[in-house]
């Protein structure tokens, strides 16, 4: 078995992605589980959020009509809890976070989880995590 995504877009999430493309350019995601808004990922310009030695980088997500990847990282912290979580990103409406890009549409990403099969969660046990630290 090859390692499963640990990160997934709904068709929603993407097409907003696209758009929200169209107007910032290159993207991330950034998933603190701090204080604000800690279970919505954040949207950024790629490379305004820093990341750090304390974040991993869960995956490199491809979106049809996006030349480049947009990566979605998550604090070392929060991923060891979600280690043992499959994420898809959606959107739904509503305010979200005030940093975040989509804000202004009047939406917000969201995560939906479910808990990795036992097949997949062997599959990831060898995976090697990369960290922010440059």
């Amino acid at each position: 078995m090859e390692f499963p995504s640990r990160v997934d877009l709904t068709e929603d999430a993407a097409a907003l992605l696209r758009k929200l493309r169209a107007i910032h350019g290159p993207l991330m995601f950034h998933q603190s589980g701090g204080c604000c808004d800690g279970s919505s990922p954040m949207c950024f310009p790629a490379g305004e959020f820093r990341t750090g030695g304390q974040d991993v980088l869960l995956r490199s997500l491809s979106v049809e009509g996006i030349a480049e990847p947009i990566d979605f990282w998550m604090s070392a912290s929060q991923f060891e809890y979600w280690k043992h979580t499959h994420l898809t990103v959606d959107v739904v409406v509503g305010r979200g976070g005030g940093f975040s890009l989509e804000s202004p549409e009047g939406v917000r990403f969201l995560i939906r989880s479910r808990l990795f099969s036992d097949e997949e969660w062997a599959a990831l046990e060898g995976e090697t995590i990369v960290t922010g630290a440059r």
